[in-house]
């Protein structure tokens, strides 16, 4: 398998860069790509693994939608007006990837590499000893030309998308992320800077450190998905609180009015004894 998401001339600098001990071969060289998009029931859900030396070194799993705006020709024959293509990932892609210790990247394609998504992971230092991971970079490739999502395009052709300055998906080293809401990315298109939306859910990736093959490390899950368990939780904390206070109110209640009520004379049971009285 060739290398991906690397032109032909930079296939040719990391080459030379190898022979001359440079850089590794296994960052060069793409790696075996697994499509296990067949073990989800989820129908939206795609599930893609990277493997060197039969052994998986990054994996994805998500459902990811894009909108693609395009320009088509208006009804005048003149003015452009510009359209929207949304459509979902389909499991069904073609994967190749590259695992290296600091830098990864999974390639996904599809309809005859029509359509091309590219995400570059990179793990860095933070603070004095702590690692992360994280997304630094997605570029996205269309075909305006393929007619399933681009419906009589205007001057039809490849564009590229991209990010700018990307640092998403932040995850402490050896855990994978896990997200169930929606993660939305903005990339810039060549198509003049149209706005390119990529959106994932029911995400879970981890490019570097899988202990275990085709298994995902411990996750670290996103603040969102944290702050929605909060807002789900509250409302029976507060209820469990109220009942308690409202508990502790009437305890209290009855022992102060236990202790206020002044205590009744004790008549004798016997009647015979009123007589004495």
């Amino acid at each position: 398998m060739g290398a991906a998401g690397f032109s032909t001339t930079e296939s040719a600098r990391l080459l030379l860069s190898v022979l001359f001990g440079v850089m590794p071969l296994s960052v060069v060289l793409a790696h075996e790509g697994e499509n296990l998009s067949g073990l989800s029931d989820n129908p939206d859900k795609a599930i893609f693994a990277v493997r060197e030396n039969s052994t998986t070194c990054l994996m994805v799993e998500f459902a990811a939608k894009f909108l693609v705006p395009y320009d088509v020709l208006a009804l005048n024959g003149i003015d452009l007006i510009t359209e929207q293509s949304a459509f979902m990932l389909p499991r069904s892609a073609e994967i190749e990837g590259i695992c290296g210790s600091s830098e990864s990247e999974i390639q996904i394609s599809w309809k005859n590499k029509a359509y091309v998504l590219r995400i570059y992971f990179t793990k860095e230092l933070r603070g004095k000893s702590s690692q992360v991971w994280k997304i630094s970079k997605v570029q996205f490739v269309y075909d305006t030309s393929e007619t399933s999502h681009f419906i009589n395009a205007y001057n039809p052709g490849k564009h590229t998308a991209s990010s700018h300055r990307l640092s998403a998906l932040v995850t402490p080293a050896g855990h994978s992320f896990l997200c169930t809401a929606q993660q939305t990315l903005t990339l810039i298109s060549s198509d003049h800077q149209k706005g390119v939306t990529l959106s994932m859910y029911d995400t879970q990736i981890q490019p570097f450190d899988i202990s275990s093959d085709f298994v995902f490390s411990e996750p670290y899950k996103c603040i969102t998905d944290q702050r929605e368990r909060l807002e789900e939780t509250l409302p029976i904390v507060l209820a469990v609180v109220l009942a308690l206070i409202i508990l502790i109110t009437l305890v209290i209640y009855h022992f102060h009015l236990k202790l206020s009520t002044p205590s009744q004379p004790h008549l004798p049971q016997d009647r015979s004894l009123y007589k004495n009285m």
